[in-house]
């Protein structure tokens, strides 16, 4: 009998209270009944306030005598606006935030949970300053995702943005911002549009993908990261060309952006992800697009590094392999045959659904040198060279 496989030390994040499942937002009202009548709600700019489903909350919300603050975020949030709306609504000592939306609100609203207490400027708490450390003291707060991308209902971390040649794109985190309860109602979704869906349904795979491959990863993140890779290789196509009739394919999507939350807060993730930083902090380009964008060529040269050791590297290369038969949803035939299988179908995936070129956005090879000082490989199984990270994004544009 064979021995069972070591099992390396790790530590696994808390994680929210979840309620998953068609009708979840339902329950809203009573959970945060339970722990107050006052709430500041943080919704997207338009989409979920023109729905049936706002309509019919803040009237369930009314009828159970909660008190309710809104705001909006259009975009990705900016220090600034969180300052802004911590400043003029931490008077009112709102028992919990709410945020209904995708990514953006749900940081927005993590990141003002965390500031109400203090009342201080987020900027001194983001990582690419380090000015202060938060002490995770935070206001309540519940995450409702209206896409299947980021899995920020999961994370401990606020991603904020403030875009231009100087900018950054930061995070907030500490190990308490882990939303309190996350709610996960694939039919909020159902509206989202394709392309929307698209960029969104690739950071989600970007983000399993990269935490499994993690230097970081281990058997619990693993397990996790290839079921979430199964749900998407299953609703990802389908979400994006029949979204709005498929709920099946939805909830298949969410499910995989949920799990993608987790492995990332856990297992950390790669080399995409140190682009994506420097990118949407420089330009303006929406952070699904740019996981999408380069997952496949960030993918194959990654992959073509690892084979020039292929002893040293055979636990990443099975893993991509592993991937690829997953991803493809075929029987395993041998280990180049499923990672070039993996590079073919996450190309064939950015093709279907449309997602643009970084070149689009008018990013230009000028514009490169920039970005690559501010790169980093994160938690990538293999480290390329300044001119293999060139390359790549330049294959791109």
């Amino acid at each position: 009998m064979r021995n069972a496989p070591t099992i390396p030390a790790f530590v696994f994040a808390r994680m929210p209270e979840i309620h998953f499942g068609a009708g979840a937002l339902s329950r809203l009202p009573s959970l945060v009944g339970a722990g107050g009548k006052r709430i500041l709600l943080v919704t997207g700019s338009s989409s979920f306030r023109q729905s049936a489903h706002y309509e019919r909350l803040t009237a369930a919300l009314g009828a159970a005598g909660i008190t309710t603050f809104e705001v909006s975020v259009s975009g990705e949030p900016s220090p600034a606006f969180v300052d802004e709306v911590v400043a003029r609504y931490r008077n009112e000592n709102p028992d919990w935030v709410v945020s209904i939306g995708g990514g953006s609100a749900v940081d927005t609203g993590k990141a003002i949970s965390a500031m109400l207490p203090s009342g201080d400027s987020v900027v001194e708490y983001l990582e690419c300053k380090d000015t202060k450390k938060h002490d995770g003291r935070k206001v309540p707060f519940i995450a409702i995702p209206t896409s299947s991308g980021t899995g920020a209902e999961a994370t401990k971390n606020a991603v904020l943005s403030d875009i231009g040649r100087a900018g950054y794109k930061s995070s907030l985190r500490h190990d308490r911002f882990v939303p309190d309860i996350a709610l996960v109602d694939p039919e909020l979704t159902l509206s989202c549009p394709p392309d929307v869906t698209a960029a969104c349904g690739m950071d989600a795979l970007t983000q399993l993908l990269e935490s499994y491959v993690s230097t970081k990863a281990s058997p619990m993140t693993d397990a996790l990261a290839l079921s979430g890779l199964e749900h998407v290789a299953a609703g990802l196509l389908p979400s994006v060309e029949n979204g709005a009739h498929d709920i099946e394919a939805r909830s298949h999507m969410a499910y995989g952006a949920l799990l993608s939350g987790v492995t990332l807060a856990n297992a950390g993730l790669g080399i995409v992800h140190g682009y994506a930083g420097p990118l949407g902090g420089y330009h303006p380009i929406p952070h699904g697009v740019v996981c999408g964008t380069l997952v496949g060529e960030a993918t194959r040269v990654t992959i073509e590094e690892l084979f020039k050791d292929a002893g040293k590297n055979r636990v990443a290369l099975r893993k991509y392999a592993k991937a690829g038969s997953v991803l493809a949803r075929q029987h395993p035939v041998s280990l180049q045959h499923d990672c070039d299988l993996l590079v073919r179908t996450l190309n064939d995936w950015i093709a279907r659904t449309g997602i643009p070129r970084l070149g689009r956005y008018g990013l230009q090879k000028g514009d490169l040198a920039a970005i690559l000082d501010k790169t980093n490989g994160k938690n990538s199984p293999a480290t390329l060279t300044r001119a293999q990270i060139a390359a790549l994004l330049a294959a791109r544009l």
